[in-house]
């Protein structure tokens, strides 16, 4: 148990018997009156987002989580399948509230699970990845009109916004929490 003053932004909580994730998290004082939080919590299990108000000396019960390495195998209509790296044992996470990850997952690749109580919850994305550029439409010099950006393809069918000097082949560094291009790579 923790009191609402220390809660920060990417805890996990126990909320009405349900995992969720801290997504924001706002400290008030008002003039008159006690302090409190303002929570934006998210339920790992449905993905549903909830907003909340506690006062800061309440007491809320922290979930005790743990992150595993793990291979990204594929994904199926209700499952992201992952291979345990250590024990070789396939891991089923839910795709309901993870849909956005879909977009990120490169098959082979090492990514963190978030483990609570032996079940994943969660999966961690590295903040920057990179990615290939499958598909790019070609730039018309002079263009600037549409603010010097368009729009390509990378491995993952995820769409990003890029500079006009991006093309097909290369390789793109994307902040996977905004979905924005950083910059290019070799």
């Amino acid at each position: 148990m923790i009191k609402a003053g220390q809660i920060s932004k990417g805890m996990f909580l126990l909320h009405k018997d349900e995992p969720h994730l801290v997504a924001e998290r706002e400290f008030v004082n008002p003039g008159k009156g006690s302090a409190f939080v303002r929570l934006k919590l998210k339920n790992v299990k449905t993905g549903l987002v909830l907003r909340e108000t506690i006062k800061s000396q309440e007491q809320v019960e922290e979930v005790v989580v743990e992150d595993e390495d793990a291979q990204f195998l594929y994904r199926d209509a209700e499952s992201y399948h992952f291979m345990h790296g250590e024990t070789y044992e396939q891991l089923a996470v839910p795709v309901e509230g993870l849909e956005d990850r879909a977009l990120y997952l490169k098959e082979g690749e090492t990514y963190q699970l978030v483990m609570w109580e032996g079940t994943p919850i969660d999966i961690k994305l590295p903040y920057k990845m990179p990615f290939l550029v499958t598909e790019a439409e070609h730039a018309i010099k002079g263009d600037t009109v549409s603010g010097s950006t368009k729009q390509v393809s990378i491995e993952t069918g995820a769409v990003i916004k890029v500079p006009l000097f991006i093309k097909k082949g290369d390789r793109i560094v994307v902040n996977t929490e905004t979905g924005e291009y950083v910059e290019r790579t070799t």
